[in-house]
């Protein structure tokens, strides 16, 4: 019996740091770029000042405008908070940037800038000018440290030798061309016709421009693959093949039925809700692909299997790979759909949730956020916006589980969307979420269910939230209610 109390609370405390772990917040407010980088962005505009490497006045200019619309875009981007500077994502990917740069002094004299976006793309890119961007996408899709910094390795790569520079270059030269006028002129010199002869001109920059970015994308896949051996990171080509699998998340099959996701909260529901009810060519059987072997879509990218032929000998063989900690997939994972839900794109936001139950992820964090969705499509339909915050794909590109959750959002009557948002507030796991998450579940309460649709009470209850939650990130979605 002495045991048996230690035992007690040990346990006890055990769950206690796992409840601690999964509720902890992803970030704060003031991690969002607009603040955080602040003070970087002004010295950056000031920095980016375009060079003079043109005699010709003509394409000078075009060089400058060019060049300003990529600080632009970049300063741009920070204002939005496109960026994200939270505490353990970023730490982790400029760990990896920090092992290369050490490593390969030589080449990369000068850490580079990094930011992480917010996109669930995935993806990353170079901006030049030493800055690279990594979207929460590319980090939550990889699977080890090995994944991960091959594509930091290969955007490294792209501004070690000034692809993106000699992009706006090219471009400058090409629009400000005699050869460019030329052709242009006689298109709009042409009685008939115009628009083929327009795309022609098209065309052929962007058959050059894209015969230059494969050369690039080769280019950088082998400068990577040098900089990894010099740091010691073993390269396996057989990522190429796996990118090819990365967009088509949405074409996945759920585990079971999608009633079940919401009968297990004791929602109602009707099997019609998933059909089309409205008549025309849109409601015609379709024959959704089978995706259900996700592996055979990686050989159907050429470019993927051509990087992979190119580099499958320079392979590390017995190699022992690191898995990406569960802690940084799981952040990068929830902050990215936060972002899709801020962002008012539910169906995939649903999506992705519905996904990671059917992996075994008990979260109750996921539970809060399906209560978001649920009451945030309420709110939609109040507004009189349904259909565009559930964020339609055209089901070409979905599976038939996708499709049907899709269509339930559009279909499933008012009434029901209402008795779903009072069914969830009252949902057991509230019990465990922190005071940010209870006082989010105000703020929606009051958008979607209070009598009192004015803009004046929505402004009085977003304020009260972001006054008694001023660090939390979830500030982001209640600030559009207060401007």
């Amino acid at each position: 019996m002495s045991l048996v109390k230690p035992l007690i609370t040990a346990f006890l405390a055990i769950i206690s740091l796992q409840s601690i772990a999964q509720n902890k917040s992803l970030y704060s407010f003031q991690d969002l770029s607009h603040f955080y980088y602040k003070k970087q962005k002004d010295s950056l505009s000031k920095a980016w000042v375009c060079p003079a490497l043109y005699s010709e006045k003509k394409t000078q200019k075009k060089y400058k405008e060019i060049w300003d619309d990529r600080t632009d875009f970049l300063t741009g981007a920070i204002d939005g908070d496109n960026f994200i500077h939270d505490g353990e994502v970023y730490d982790y990917v400029d760990g990896l940037i920090t092992e290369l740069v050490k490593a390969n002094k030589q080449t990369i004299p000068e850490k580079p800038l990094l930011l992480i976006d917010r996109s669930s793309s995935v993806n990353a890119y170079a901006l030049g000018k030493n800055v690279i961007v990594v979207n929460l996408g590319i980090v939550a899709f990889s699977q080890t440290k090995e994944e991960l910094a091959l594509v930091i390795a290969h955007e490294l790569s792209h501004n070690i030798m000034s692809h993106p520079d000699n992009a706006m270059k090219q471009r400058a030269e090409w629009l400000t061309s005699d050869e460019y006028e030329k052709n242009l002129n006689a298109v709009l010199d042409s009685k008939y016709e115009r628009l083929s002869r327009l795309k022609k001109v098209i065309e052929t920059y962007s058959f050059s421009r894209s015969k230059h970015q494969r050369y690039h994308e080769s280019e950088a896949d082998s400068m990577a693959i040098v900089l990894l051996k010099k740091s010691n990171i073993a390269f396996n080509a057989d990522y190429f093949l796996r990118l090819d699998s990365s967009d088509i998340i949405y074409q996945q099959h759920l585990k079971t039925p999608i009633k079940n996701y919401f009968t297990a909260y004791s929602l109602p529901f009707e099997d019609s809700w998933t059909k089309r009810r409205s008549k025309g060519l849109s409601t015609k059987a379709y024959s959704f692909k089978d995706t259900t072997g996700v592996e055979d879509s990686l050989k159907t990218h050429p470019d993927c299997v051509e990087r992979y032929n190119k580099t499958k000998s320079l392979t590390a063989s017995g190699a022992k790979y690191t898995s990406i900690p569960s802690g940084i997939h799981d952040k990068a994972q929830k902050m990215l759909i936060w972002n899709m839900y801020s962002n008012m794109s539910l169906t995939p936001c649903l999506f992705r949730i519905l996904l990671e139950k059917d992996r075994g992820n008990t979260d109750e964090w996921y539970d809060f956020m399906l209560y978001n969705i649920i009451t945030g499509l309420y709110f939609a339909d109040r507004e009189m916006h349904r259909f565009n915050a559930i964020g339609v794909v055209q089901k070409e590109l979905t599976s038939k589980d996708y499709y049907e959750l899709q269509t339930l959002l559009e279909q499933i009557p008012r009434e029901q969307l209402e008795q779903y948002c009072k069914t969830l507030q009252g949902a057991g796991f509230w019990s465990h979420m922190p005071a940010s998450e209870k006082a989010m579940k105000t703020l929606m309460s009051t958008l979607a269910l209070d009598p009192d649709n004015s803009d004046k009470n929505k402004t009085r209850a977003a304020k009260e939230f972001t006054t008694g939650n001023e660090t939390s990130m979830y500030c982001e979605f209640a600030q559009m209610f207060t401007k």
